[in-house]
């Protein structure tokens, strides 16, 4: 097929605009982002040191494999989640029935085998292992090695949430955040995934990503705010954070993530949070189903993926609903509020218009 010269030329100018942000703009937030971890893993290091003092099973698994921190997830350039991975969860079954929106529970196999958990006091009569009691204890601990840290002056717990946050300097937030990694399973909830009739991911990478597991997570689950179920403060939280990063592997996939949350943080860092990394993350993976061949993610493509995914997210917000990839019924605009939400259509669309009208947009964003 003959492509008419000015549309080259077009699409040419289109990849230069890009490759220019992406050294100026991207790569500087990525240098800035890079310095910030080494500084607050130093500090959430020493105080996982002290906890790990005081109560052996919570032992760090925060380590820097140059310069890259596994179970540390970026959430905006001054707010962190690290993942520590807890040993053993051995005697319970993992139980995914559906009842629980984008999360499970760990049951103990057999109630004569409570006894010889890891974790004993945090099963409940019932027989499951509670993260909300085991995140209070963490908390508990959390905050004493605050106190008895080397970096006690520059770091405080933030005290109004169950869940563990660090203030650190003043200026920089981390949630530390107990799991179990469950490799080698898939949960019922996601076993859906991949559609049948859509030709990516290539059934290879299906195999490693199903391989890779998932993690879960002690945390506060939004998609159970006001179920009021009994089981509610037992639930942990599914966590797809290594599956998503596998899939995003070739093409310029992981440069687009980049790229959208570099918009994100200059344009749409909005009250109330409505458009989050993860929300960019999210939607460049439905973007990679609508666009599944290999050549639809060289450089050339970029901007035309960037603008679909910009789109998808305004008909998202304008349905004021955004499906997780792996459990589509859960809706990660859950807790958001309508206006933010509104407020965060309005910009996108700004945004979206100026990336489709002006060849020469990406100077001024």
């Amino acid at each position: 097929m003959l492509v008419p010269p000015d549309m080259l030329a077009a699409q040419s100018k289109m990849v230069y605009q890009i490759n220019k942000y992406y050294t100026e703009k991207v790569q500087t937030r990525k240098l800035q982002v890079s310095k910030t971890i080494q500084e607050v893993c130093r500090v959430v290091q020493d105080v996982l040191k002290e906890v790990e003092v005081q109560e052996p099973r919570f032992i760090s698994s925060l380590t820097d494999y140059n310069g890259r921190y596994d179970g540390l997830e970026v959430i905006s350039p001054i707010e962190f989640e690290v993942v520590i991975y807890l040993n053993q969860m051995g005697v319970l079954n993992f139980v995914d029935d559906g009842t629980l929106p984008g999360c499970a529970v760990l049951k103990l196999s057999d109630g004569r085998k409570r006894s010889m958990s890891l974790w004993v006091e945090f099963i409940t009569a019932s027989g499951y292992l509670s993260a909300r009691k085991m995140r209070s204890r963490f908390q508990t601990l959390v905050a004493q090695a605050c106190d008895k840290c080397s970096y006690r002056d520059s770091v405080k717990m933030i005290a109004d949430t169950t869940e563990v946050k660090l203030r650190i300097r003043e200026r920089f937030i981390v949630q530390i955040t107990p799991a179990f990694k469950c490799a080698g399973l898939w949960p019922r909830s996601a076993a859906h995934w991949p559609l049948p009739q859509i030709p990516w991911p290539h059934p290879n990478l299906v195999v490693e990503v199903k391989t890779e597991g998932f993690d879960l997570l002690s945390k506060e689950c939004i998609s159970l705010q006001g179920k009021q179920s009994a089981m509610e403060g037992d639930a942990w939280m599914l966590s797809f954070v290594e599956a998503e990063n596998r899939l995003l592997q070739g093409g310029c996939r992981k440069r687009c993530l980049s790229i959208l949350k570099t918009l994100r943080d200059r344009h749409l860092d909005l009250i109330g949070n409505p458009v989050s990394s993860y929300h960019m993350k999210t939607l460049l993976l439905y973007e990679c189903e609508k666009h599944p061949r290999e050549s639809e993610w060289d450089e050339a493509c970029i901007a035309d993926r960037i603008n679909g995914i910009f789109l998808q997210l305004i008909s998202c917000l304008q349905c004021r609903r955004c499906p997780h990839y792996f459990v589509p019924n859960v809706d990660l605009f859950k807790g958001k509020s309508q206006s933010a939400l509104e407020n965060a259509a309005k910009q996108v669309w700004r945004l979206t218009r100026e990336m489709l009208t002006n060849s020469r947009c990406f100077e001024k964003l």
